[in-house]
C-alpha cells in the first residue's frame, strides 16, 4: 500500500494558482514530435521541450512562485539559495524579476557558464567547498544570520506547484497523453506533474542509477538518505528525497525507474543527433530510459518501463534542462558514441621501422573508419626496444563495423586491443 504522506501534500489547485502566478512571465515551452523516439517507444513519443523555458530549465518556475508568494518583509531581507547551477539561475532570474535581493552559493568547482549565467541575472554569486550539499550549509547559516528566506530547490509546496505547471500544458498540448517520462533528483518536478494531472495518467519518474534515492525511499516508505555516486547528471544527483515531494509521489503510488551512464550518454547524442535538441544529462533522463528499455537484452531498472507505458495514447518525455558545459558536452558525445558502438580506442603495437604507422592507418581507412587521434607510446611494460605502441581513436558507424575494423587490423598482422 502507498505509504501516507508525510506533510500536506500538493494539490492540483495549488499547481492552477501556481499557473496564474507565472502566466505572464515564462515560457509555455513547447512538445515536440519524434519519429526516432516513437520507435523505441512502441508509441507515439513526444518531448516535452523545458530546455527552451527562460534560463534554460524547468527550475525557473517553481522559483517564480515561491519568490512570489514571499510576504512583503521577507523580500526585503532577501533570499539565499544553493545549487549547482539550474536552481541558482531560476532563483537569480526570479529575484531579479520580483526586484529580491538574491545570494546564491554554489560549489568551488561550479561549471564557468552557470556561475556567468547565475551572475548576469543580477544574483551574488558565493563560491567554495567541494559539494552542494556545502553549498547548502552556507547558505542555511547566512538565512538565519541575515534573516533571509532560504529558496529550497525542492523540497517546498510552493516548489512542487511551481514545477508542476508543466503537468497542466502537457494535458492541454496531448490531451490524450497517457504516459509521461520525468527527470527526478529530489522529487519537485515529478510530484509537481503528478499532482497536476489526473490518475488515469501513467507518470513515471526516472532517476540516474549512481544517484538514486527515490527506489529505496519508496520500497521504505520514507526517505532515506543515499550517497551519490559519480554521474554525469549531476542535476539530478540527490542523496535524500523531499519530505513534501515524497508525499505525493508515495502516496500516489509513482514508480521510479533508473537508467546507466551509458544510457544517459546515448540518449544526449540521440537528442542532439536525431532531434536536434541540446539537453544536459540530467535533463535527457527520460529519453534515456526509452534507450535502455529498448536495448537488448534490456537493463534491470527499465524491465518494467514496457509494462508501465501505456502504447495505446502518446507518451511525453520532458526534457527537463539544456544547461551543459561545452566541455562536458564534448565528453558525454564521446561517452554516448562509445556506448552505441560508434567509437574506438586501439592500443596497437607497431615494430620501430619507417612505414609501419602509415600502413597501419592505411589499413583502417581501407575500412570507412575515421582516425581521429593518434598517440604514440614509445616505452611500457611489454614494449620491446625496436617496438612502439600506438593509441588510435577511430569513428565508426556501429557495432558490426567496429568488429569488422578490428578484423582486419589484425588480419593485416598486427596487434591491437581495445582500450
Amino acid at each position: 500500500m502507498p505509504a501516507e504522506p508525510l506533510v500536506p501534500a500538493v494539490t492540483h489547485d495549488d499547481v492552477v494558482r501556481a499557473r496564474a502566478i507565472i502566466a505572464d512571465s515564462l515560457h509555455r515551452t513547447p512538445v515536440l514530435s519524434s519519429v526516432a523516439f516513437s520507435a523505441l517507444g512502441a508509441t507515439e513519443v513526444l518531448l516535452k521541450a523545458e530546455h527552451l523555458q527562460r534560463t534554460g530549465s524547468f527550475k525557473v518556475r517553481g522559483a517564480l512562485v515561491r519568490l512570489a508568494n514571499l510576504s512583503e518583509e521577507e523580500r526585503l531581507r532577501g533570499v539565499v539559495a544553493a545549487s549547482a547551477g539550474n536552481h541558482a539561475q531560476g532563483v537569480a532570474w526570479a529575484a531579479r524579476r520580483l526586484g529580491i535581493d538574491a545570494e546564491v552559493h554554489m560549489p568551488a568547482d561550479a561549471s564557468l557558464p552557470k556561475a556567468d549565467a547565475t551572475r548576469s541575472y543580477g544574483a551574488r554569486v558565493v563560491l567554495g567547498g567541494t559539494s552542494v550539499e556545502e553549498a547548502v550549509a552556507r547558505a542555511q547559516e547566512v538565512a538565519e544570520r541575515e534573516r533571509r528566506t532560504f529558496i529550497h530547490p525542492f523540497d517546498h509546496v510552493d516548489i512542487v506547484a511551481g514545477q508542476g505547471t508543466i503537468g497542466l500544458e502537457i494535458l492541454e498540448q496531448v490531451p490524450d497523453v497517457g504516459t509521461i517520462l520525468v527527470p527526478t533528483g529530489g522529487g519537485g518536478l515529478l510530484a509537481g506533474i503528478a499532482a497536476a494531472v489526473p490518475e488515469h495518467v501513467r507518470v513515471i519518474g526516472v532517476q540516474a542509477e549512481r544517484a538514486a534515492c527515490y527506489p529505496p525511499a519508496l520500497a521504505a516508505g520514507e526517505p532515506l538518505a543515499v550517497v551519490p555516486g559519480r554521474t554525469m547528471a549531476d542535476g539530478i544527483a540527490v542523496g535524500l528525497a523531499g519530505a513534501v515531494p515524497f508525499s505525493v509521489i508515495a502516496g500516489r503510488g509513482i514508480p521510479v525507474v533508473t537508467v546507466t551512464e551509458e544510457s544517459l550518454s546515448r540518449a544526449v547524442l540521440s537528442l542532439a543527433e536525431r532531434a536536434k535538441q541540446v539537453v544536459e544529462p540530467a535533463g535527457a533522463a527520460g529519453v534515456a530510459a526509452l534507450v535502455q528499455g529498448a536495448s537488448s537484452p534490456p537493463h534491470q531498472g527499465v524491465d518494467e518501463l514496457g509494462e508501465l507505458i501505456d502504447p495505446s495514447r502518446p507518451l511525453v518525455v520532458v526534457l527537463s534542462g539544456g544547461n551543459v558545459d561545452p566541455v562536458v558536452l564534448r565528453k558525454v558525445f564521446r561517452h554516448g558514441m562509445s556506448a552505441a558502438g560508434r567509437y574506438l580506442h586501439l592500443r596497437c603495437r607497431l615494430t620501430d621501422r619507417p612505414g609501419h604507422l602509415a600502413r597501419l592507418l592505411g589499413e583502417i581507412a581501407q575500412t570507412g573508419a575515421d582516425v581521429v587521434t593518434v598517440a604514440h607510446v614509445r616505452t611500457g611494460a611489454g614494449l620491446g626496444v625496436d617496438e612502439s605502441a600506438v593509441d588510435v581513436e577511430v569513428v565508426t558507424k556501429g557495432w558490426e563495423h567496429s568488429s569488422e575494423v578490428l578484423a582486419a587490423i589484425r588480419a593485416a598482422g598486427d596487434d591491437a586491443a581495445e582500450r
